[in-house]
């Protein structure tokens, strides 16, 4: 009898450790290669999996999305300039096309080695060929938007280029140095080419301001002149007015007087003389 235990618990000790084979657990982000002895059979999705023991085989592929460097990759500008450049460069490999990577390229490093690697070098030096050193150091933005134009639309496969990043470009430090030199006389002339300009705009607005100053203080004259005459008009017209006036009526004189007196007799008379404003002569 205890024999008979015994047996059955080792049948049930080797179905546990079977089932235990059987299951294959892929993590999010992953996809599963079933191999059947050795070939492709299927794909296993994330979560748990079940295989036949002994006989099958999973091979995790990562889908998620990683970066691969390029450090330090020789090149010459369009004017024979010699540098290395560092760019990193971000993919993702296509979830749909696992069988193909795997039968095709053997997993990721497959893709990467067979369509990225020497897709990168040869995209770099022919994108650095059409940029002088100088405008590979001032025009960087440029220059990484070039090279990642060139990678996404060159490397065709079962991987998705998602960015690339021009991490560093190095140039040799004397080259580097007179770059940075002209840069600064550039610089300096286009300080002085400014300052002329501002200058010559100050003079401008200056002319400006005396002109207007000039032509406000002709104006002025001008009314100032146009005043005196109108007003010299005027007065010889009432001079003339009142001259006929007195021609035609002479006892107007005595009426202005009258009007002007302040109403006091002089103080001292001369003896026989008349009284101011009476008129002692006959009608």
């Amino acid at each position: 009898m205890k024999g008979i235990f015994a047996a059955i618990g080792t049948i049930a000790v080797v179905v546990m450790f079977g089932a235990l084979l059987s299951i294959e657990t892929i993590d999010e982000g992953e996809r599963g290669v079933v191999l059947r002895n050795g070939a492709y059979s299927s794909i296993a999705e994330p979560g748990m999996n079940f295989i036949t023991p002994l006989v099958d085989s999973v091979k995790s592929i990562s889908i998620r999305t990683n970066s691969r460097l390029y450090q330090d990759e020789p090149f010459y500008s369009a004017d024979r300039q010699a540098a290395t450049m560092t760019v990193s460069v971000t993919y993702k490999l296509a979830a749909d096309k696992i069988a193909q990577i795997y039968s095709e390229y053997g997993g990721e490093e497959g893709v990467l080695t067979r369509l990225v690697d020497r897709r990168v070098k040869k995209e770099l030096k022919e994108v650095m060929g059409t940029f002088t050193a100088a405008t590979a150091i001032t025009e960087r933005e440029r220059l990484g938007v070039e090279v990642a134009k060139a990678m996404t639309e060159n490397i065709a496969g079962p991987i998705l280029i998602e960015s690339v990043q021009i991490e560093d470009v190095n140039f040799s430090d004397a080259y580097e140095k007179s770059i940075e030199k002209r840069m600064l006389a550039e610089n300096e002339v286009e300080r002085l080419k400014q300052e002329k300009k501002q200058e010559a705009e100050r003079n401008e607005i200056t002319v400006a301001k005396a002109q207007a100053d000039a032509d406000a203080i002709r104006k002025k004259a001008q009314a100032d002149a146009d005043a005196i005459r109108l007003k010299g008009d005027a007065d010889a017209s009432a001079i003339a007015a009142r001259g006929k006036a007195l021609r035609d009526n002479p006892t107007v004189i005595d009426l202005v007087k009258v009007e002007t007196w302040n109403g006091q007799l002089p103080a001292t008379m001369v003896p026989g003389g008349a009284l101011p404003f009476v008129n002692l002569s006959p009608n």
